[in-house]
């Protein structure tokens, strides 16, 4: 079991210099069943002192020592994949199968690509007589979520450790399971002390101690955009590095030659993925008006076949992660219906038979694009379904929000498609549901948010870009 009470700093376990807990909830029985330690300023002050002074050494790592050290945590994470498949699914409400065959690979994915990425990766380059020179950016903060607690965390610490850098991790206080095992598996792969710390707490308590830090370079958070915007805000007197991914409202367009049930189906399915808690989710289902009743047809049937119940059988749909977002989604289809939204299937309250957890029925809207469900974050198993009168109306309206973290397109015309991709500003257009690409870049336009993840392009966000002129005269 993980170090509930203690946090991970310079190499050891420690002490936190307050007694202040946090239960841990099991969201399928609404019951604590461990209390983590919440952490202040002065934990994280301890953190990034033990970071800044690895930071010189680490830096100079050679290249060949870093990949090592990333391959060895790789092999740990697959060798304890039942741990965290278990720890996830107990903390926030993953099915058993879905935590180990997806939330699991995903994670240890990052570490993969991180290390494809480094066979090739310059770290410097000549311009002319000017040597270009990337070096890590320093001291870095991350901040991540607890609906992919794994996935968000290694997709942060894999360029991290691939670009030299050392960091402190604050995992979401509401998953901090699996971020307490990670800290095992970096302890025991031999990762330097002071490379990687991690201090739990809140957002007020331990996140503004690290966006403020001055001894931070970088901070790199996974959130909310109004949690972004406190981050930015916190991080701006001491002018570091910032990035941010943040939230979604993903348009999903259904193109008029596309195989309607199939398409349909798949769109239902990637909705709810996570239980709709993804903020890349394609949230918006864009279709033909003349298809309306075929198409509310085929997602009413698709909604309906899913199973929800206890995150222990293999064909279920498990609870919400938490109480609050519990609360958040059952207002918001509330809200949706005293709009004039119409109920196509599901609906406030619990699945029949389910009293307690914070289990979801899963629902489907057919709304207008001024209806708060069609333009605000849901983040839960809940799909709005808008319909467009040709090609132009359907990007106006997939274009009509705030976000631009992600998009779908499907059609059979697949130049069709793409063109219609080229022309949605999103960080990430999916066409034709494709399978999932760890080299992607991954990141938001507009509010979504600030830098990409994922690969090089991760990479790329946790270093500096230095010019030597004149490295090449004779």
């Amino acid at each position: 079991m993980p170090n509930w009470t203690q946090f991970y700093i310079d190499g050891q376990w420690v002490t936190p210099t307050s007694s202040e807990r946090l239960d841990v909830a099991d969201p399928s029985t609404e019951t604590a069943f461990a209390q983590v330690a919440i952490g202040n300023s002065d934990d994280v002050d301890r953190a990034v002192r033990a970071a800044r002074r690895a930071f010189p050494d680490f830096a100079a790592f050679p290249l060949a020592e870093r990949i090592a050290l990333i391959a060895r945590i790789r092999d740990l994470c697959i060798a304890r994949t039942d741990d965290l498949a278990s720890a996830i699914s107990r903390e926030m409400g993953a099915t058993l199968g879905f935590a180990r065959d997806v939330h699991v690979p995903a994670g240890i994915s990052h570490l993969s690509e991180i290390l494809r990425v480094l066979e090739t990766f310059d770290f410097e380059r000549s311009n002319g007589r000017t040597r270009i020179v990337k070096e890590p950016i320093g001291v870095c903060g991350l901040i991540t979520p607890w609906n992919w607690p794994l996935n968000q965390t290694l997709c942060k610490i894999a360029p991290a450790l691939a670009a030299g850098c050392t960091m402190v991790l604050k995992p979401s206080e509401r998953s901090p399971a699996s971020g307490l095992i990670l800290a095992e598996i970096m302890d025991e792969a031999g990762t330097p002390p002071g490379v990687f710390n991690l201090v739990n707490g809140d957002g007020p308590g331990v996140g503004s101690a690290i966006s403020a830090h001055p001894d931070i370079d970088m901070v790199s958070f996974t959130g909310s955009t109004r949690a972004g915007v406190l981050v930015s805000q916190a991080a701006a007197p001491t002018v570091k590095k910032v990035t941010l991914e943040l939230g979604g409202k993903s348009a999903n367009i259904l193109l008029p030659d596309v195989d309607f049930p199939d398409a349909v189906a798949k769109a239902v399915a990637r909705c709810f993925i996570n239980n709709g808690q993804s903020c890349n989710a394609p949230t918006r289902l864009l279709v033909p008006q003349e298809r309306i009743d075929e198409v509310l047809a085929h997602a009413r049937a698709a909604a309906e076949a899913v199973i929800v119940g206890d995150p222990a059988s293999p064909s279920a749909q498990g609870p919400l992660a938490n109480r609050p977002q519990f609360e958040k989604v059952q207002q918001m289809i509330e809200q949706a219906v005293a709009d004039g939204a119409t109920l196509v299937c599901g609906g406030p309250g619990r699945p029949q038979g389910l009293n307690c957890g914070y289990y979801a029925r899963p629902t489907v809207f057919l709304a207008t694009p001024d209806m708060a469900i069609a333009k605000e974050e849901v983040f839960g198993p809940v799909l709005t379904i808008l319909t467009y009168t040709d090609i132009e109306d359907a990007v106006r309206i997939a274009e009509d929000t705030e976000y631009g973290l992600a998009a779908y397109v499907s059609g059979r015309d697949i130049e069709q498609a793409r063109q219609v991709a080229r022309r949605l500003r999103a960080g990430t257009v999916h066409v034709n549901y494709p399978a999932r690409d760890p080299a992607a870049p991954f990141g938001g336009y507009k509010r979504s948010g600030i830098g990409r993840e994922w690969g090089e392009f991760g990479l790329e966000d946790f270093l500096e870009t230095k010019g030597i002129i004149g490295y090449g005269h004779a």
